[in-house]
């Protein structure tokens, strides 16, 4: 069985004895670290650490710990948050017509594969709602138009209020969100597409793949920003394709590309993997601990 973890993500100015500063500080505090991961952005000059503890040697209350971390934080003019791996999130998924992705997150947070709770799909959409029914997931049906979009966003809001819901995962979700939504979850978004933006927008995209004769295709999984489709990026992958693809296939090769890269993505954000620096992201690999 896993062990209960606290989790720090660090970001300063790369200078001298960092590292001997905050991992001298966790060993006076009497923690086992589990693992230290750490990366210098020298053409920016950054530094940034990834820290998980071993959350049965903390002695006091968390408040205490932010209390004792914040002293040397401000020494070091350090930015950093912290993550307890007892704390599930709560994702919502929202999603439009395709399935492929909504599949794959239900499935492999019902295998346990993403730890996190899934309280409600939404959906402009009924087509998808037997997927959500499959997993027994309470399905949420918004009936959108161009004119009652805002409205709808509201209503939105209001489901992921109530639910508590920490992240929401954009599965192929086809509506364009509003800049204030978006500011709502800032970095708490994550959304999928194709890797052909800008050169194929809007519908058919892999129909125009082929007629272009694209020797790749690929997807994108990033944190929505108000930038649409410019957000940090957290997860890419491609796949080779030749002359004898189909529309049809490419189609196939595209989605499975899709559903793999999006539910990396969300397994690294829920594992607070991920720093976002400027429009970037630093995104630690898995580790063993």
């Amino acid at each position: 069985m896993s062990r209960n973890k606290i989790i720090f993500l660090i970001q300063c100015n790369d200078n001298k004895g960092i590292i001997a500063k905050v991992t001298g500080f966790f060993y006076k505090e009497g923690f086992n670290i589990l693992s230290c991961q750490q990366f210098t952005d020298s053409i920016q000059d950054l530094y940034f650490m990834r820290i998980s503890l071993d959350a049965q040697d903390l002695g006091y209350s968390r408040e205490e710990l932010n209390k004792r971390f914040s002293t040397i934080a401000s020494q070091l003019k350090l930015e950093w948050n912290i993550y307890y791996s007892q704390d599930i999130s709560n994702v919502a998924v929202l999603a439009s017509q395709t399935s492929h992705c909504l599949f794959d997150l239900l499935e492999k947070q019902s295998e346990g594969k993403l730890k996190c709770n899934i309280p409600l799909v939404i959906s402009n959409h009924n087509s998808v709602r037997y997927v959500a029914d499959q997993f027994n997931i309470p399905f949420s049906h918004l009936n959108v138009t161009a004119e009652n979009w805002p409205d709808q966003q509201k209503e939105i809001n209001r489901l992921l209020n109530f639910h508590k819901v920490d992240l929401v995962v954009l599965a192929r979700f086809m509506r364009i969100l509003s800049a204030d939504f978006i500011d709502l979850y800032p970095n708490n978004i994550i959304n999928i597409h194709h890797a052909f933006l800008p050169a194929f927008q809007g519908a058919n995209p892999y129909k125009r793949a082929y007629e272009r004769g694209v020797k790749m295709i690929g997807a994108t999984a990033h944190y929505a920003t108000t930038e649409l489709d410019e957000g940090p990026i957290i997860e890419q992958d491609i796949e080779r394709v030749s002359h004898a693809s189909s529309p049809k296939s490419l189609t196939q090769i595209g989605s499975d590309i899709e559903r793999k890269v999006l539910t990396k993505a969300v397994k690294f954000h829920l594992n607070h993997r991920i720093i976002v620096t400027g429009n970037r992201t630093i995104v630690f690999p898995d580790s063993n601990d």
